[in-house]
């Protein structure tokens, strides 16, 4: 009996080695189809928020990406299988055309990598498609393709063009990135000013405004729509629409007219799995070509009355410094070769200098090349674009609507003017100014809405029911100076803490309905939210970390098990609300000394806010439990359900006081985010506020203190403010007993309130 692989005899047997060919075959299905998912969310996205452009969210270029594409053009580098019949010449064709499509769409992407990872994904992307030309050449050569070779040529071209393409593009992001950061800087110092300069309106509108501003810096300067709007990828468009043409020619030409054609008898190996790559393959191809097709038309759309209106065209086919800028400076940049010869090093000078100089002017050609397509697009495409023009003015319903559409659009025209000179462009882009002004007027609007429509209710009721008027007097009330401390020196207060450690202390109370509860972990819910958006964003150190990691972890425990670190609210005997505050203080103070002995090290060298999070959690508990129980019998009892509303209001204080930094805050990620995620943090911002709406104006209808406007950081700034004012609360024993203080207590405060008149430009100017 003969080996595993051998016949009888010792003789290699062959006849084996193709059967799994068809499942292969089944792969570059799947990665094709892959591809296409990509390509095609990309594309429905980009449509459904008018991103004409097409940023690529789910398909850029990456290592995912470029696997997947290896796998999808494997019949243009299969070198010796046959293939016959006109589908499966068909199906090497497709994977050809295929490659141009994905690297058309895939091109935004290269602005939002870091230079390192886009030079090598570029690198990568080179190797792959050098590889399929030399591969294909190949097959020209032997026969294995043996039709079909013009439009194989054809492509081949295109791929080597939108290649360089691609790379002329790269060369400009790490310097377009720098021009544009730093504009974006300047111009958001402008917009603070004019922002504090506004005072008309209410402070909902004034948000507004100022996130409308933030919006249009943001998306003008996105990397991703800079070199979408770049001659490059527009020109890329272009040939990603040529590719597509000459795939479809031959497929026409081969299925219509098959007598024109000599196709050869026989079978691949691939068998049936050809037919599915021929269809998911072209299915590829037409999805991926609608989103660098519109890229290209809409931009001839736009550039072709202006071409027609000027003279000369000079402008035209001028390349700005920005597209060489990186070039020179390495051209003119030493070599960072050590070579002993003074000779060598001169020539190896020499050679990278005249090296240099030719990839500035090619590059330069390129450019060129891109608004020589452009151009010559405009003018293959005027005519149709005219009688479209004048077809729509012959429609009676733009003569009726004439007179309105002019009214709104002098009715808007004083704010896009406002806008206007936040518009980051690049040199060359002059023109491009209103159509990004026109086209993203109304997206902050559009989010705010979306934000509206998903505000939190239980939030919003609760805040209505809070102490604004007064000040929020209850965030003075949870803590007490009197309450003798574990530990010399306390940890530093934040509003999610002691917001938890509350709830926590509520839902433990006897005798609570169920729905009461309920809608009160929901309440908290949402706010913490909020909480956390605030605190992360204040906190930009870190040094409260550990203190946020507290209150995540108590709330986790609270909301899902109603339990605080083991002690289940559900199981707990105590009749009286004053029996449960004493247990749970006295389960504080226990945790607090068991976890402290572990730690022992930790906590003796750390500072407070650095201890381990059940320190700080216990801590908390053991403070705001015995600030209750402190002054319980010396003013009067309350029953369980007349304690939880109590503690409900305090709750609704601390949440409204930490929600006065909001728009701070959103003024703050609109600045501190890297370039590449500024767009979408200022798009979640609009989003926010939109969310926050409602609560904003709730703020602004009411009195706050000057502590409020001055937009306070920490929740220790409005303890330390009501400590100087009478706190009337059930569970205070904070509140001075007579009014022997007041003469200095009203002097403190008008300092404070002189001092909060120097401070106001805080929530405007967060840097």
């Amino acid at each position: 009996m003969g080996r595993i692989g051998c016949e009888v005899d010792g003789v290699l047997d062959d006849s084996k080695f193709s059967q799994p060919i068809p499942w292969v075959g089944l792969y570059i299905v799947a990665a094709s189809l892959a591809c296409l998912i990509g390509m095609a969310t990309d594309t429905i996205l980009g449509i459904c928020n008018r991103k004409f452009w097409f940023p690529c969210k789910y398909f850029s270029l990456n290592a995912t990406s470029l696997t997947l594409i290896g796998v999808a053009v494997k019949l243009s580098v299969d070198l010796n299988t046959s293939m016959p019949r006109h589908h499966e010449q068909l199906a090497k064709l497709s994977s050809s055309a295929l490659i141009c499509t994905i690297m058309a769409n895939s091109m935004p992407s290269l602005g939002a990598m870091e230079t390192k990872d886009m030079f090598m994904n570029l690198m990568a992307l080179a190797i792959l498609v050098i590889t399929v030309i030399v591969n294909i050449c190949m097959q020209l050569g032997t026969g294995v393709i043996y039709i079909f070779w013009r439009e194989h040529i054809l492509l081949m071209f295109l791929m080597l063009i939108i290649l360089l393409l691609m790379v002329s593009s790269a060369l400009t992001v790490p310097t377009t990135k720098q021009y544009l950061e730093y504009k974006y800087s300047k111009k958001y110092e402008m917009a603070v000013k004019k922002c504090m300069a506004q005072t008309e309106g209410t402070v909902t509108q004034r948000g507004k405004h100022k996130l409308t501003i933030f919006w249009m810096m943001a998306h003008t300067c996105s990397p991703q729509f800079v070199v979408g709007r770049s001659p490059t990828c527009i020109a890329s468009g272009a040939f990603c629409l040529l590719s597509a043409m000459i795939l479809a020619e031959a497929m026409l030409l081969s299925y219509l007219t098959p007598f024109s054609f000599r196709f050869c008898k026989g079978e691949s190996d691939y068998k049936w799995s050809t037919i599915l790559i021929l269809v998911t393959q072209n299915a590829a191809v037409g999805v991926g070509t609608i989103a660098p097709a519109l890229r290209w038309f809409i931009a001839i759309k736009f550039c072709c009355p202006k071409v027609r209106k000027q003279s000369s065209h000079k402008e035209q086919f001028r390349v700005e410094p920005y597209w060489i800028e990186s070039l020179l400076e390495m051209k003119h940049c030493p070599l960072n070769l050590r070579i002993p010869n003074r000779h060598r090093r001169k020539l190896a000078h020499d050679a990278k200098f005249l090296s240099l100089s030719f990839c500035i002017r090619v590059q330069m050609a390129i450019v060129l090349i891109s608004k020589v397509t452009r151009i010559i697009s405009i003018f293959l495409v005027s005519s149709v674009l005219a009688c479209w023009d004048h077809c729509k003015i012959l429609k009676p319903r733009f003569k009726n609507c004439g007179s309105n559409i002019s009214s709104g659009t002098e009715s808007q025209s004083g704010s896009k003017q406002d806008l206007r000179d936040f518009v980051l462009h690049l040199e060359g882009e002059e023109e491009l100014v209103e159509v990004m002004l026109r086209e993203n007027h109304d997206a902050t609007n559009h989010w705010i809405k979306v934000g509206e429509k998903r505000k939190p209710k239980h939030l919003v009721q609760l805040l209505e029911k809070s102490s604004v008027s007064q000040g929020f007097k209850g965030v003075g009330a949870f803590d007490c100076d009197k309450v003798p401390s574990l530990h010399p020196e306390e940890p530093s207060n934040i509003w999610s803490l002691p917001l938890v450690t509350l709830t926590a202390i509520a839902v433990a109370l006897p005798n609570i309905t169920k729905d009461s509860v309920k809608h009160l972990l929901d309440t908290v819910h949402e706010g913490l939210a909020y909480a956390d958006l605030v605190e992360n964003t204040l906190d930009k150190e870190g040094d409260l970390m550990k203190v946020r990691q507290a209150a995540q972890i108590v709330w986790l425990g609270i909301d899902l098990y109603h339990k605080w670190f083991g002690l289940d609210f559900s199981k707990m005997s105590e009749k009286s609300p004053e029996e449960t505050l004493q247990k749970l203080a006295d389960t504080a103070k226990a945790n607090y000394e068991k976890y402290k002995m572990k730690n022992i090290n930790v906590c003796l060298k750390a500072k407070p806010s650095a201890w381990p999070v059940k320190v700080l959690a216990a801590n908390s508990m053991y403070r705001i439990s015995n600030t209750i129980l402190l002054n319980w019998k010396s003013k009067y009892e309350l029953g369980g359900e007349a304690l939880f509303e109590e503690l409900t209001l305090v709750i609704a204080d601390i949440l409204g006081s930490c929600l006065v930094n909001l728009l701070h805050v959103l003024s703050v990620k609109c600045l501190t985010t890297a370039i590449e995620e500024r767009e979408e943090s200022v798009r979640h911002a609009g989003y926010i506020f939109g969310k926050t709406k409602k609560i904003m104006e709730i703020l602004d209808k009411r009195e706050l203190p000057n502590l409020a406007q001055t937009g306070a950081m920490k929740i220790d700034d409005w303890r330390s403010m009501h400590r100087q004012n009478s706190i009337d609360f059930p569970f205070s024993p904070c509140s001075p007993e007579n009014n022997t203080e007041t003469t200095s207590s009203e002097s403190r405060t008008e300092t404070t309130s002189s001092e909060s008149s120097d401070l106001c430009q805080i929530i405007m100017d967060p840097s």
